[in-house]
């Protein structure tokens, strides 16, 4: 499992249907919401 890095949830690589690539690490979320507010500032969700 991963971690939706926005929200924290748990999310399963295998069905993730949203997820993003940055600095050659892949990141997976929970819903489309998640994944479009990291895409805008990848970097403020990654210093936590």
């Amino acid at each position: 499992m991963a971690i939706d890095p926005v929200c924290g949830m748990d999310v399963d690589e295998k069905t993730a249907k949203f997820k993003s690539e940055y600095k050659g690490k892949t990141y997976y979320f929970c819903a489309a919401g998640c994944k479009k507010v990291f895409d805008k500032d990848p970097e403020n969700y990654l210093k936590k």
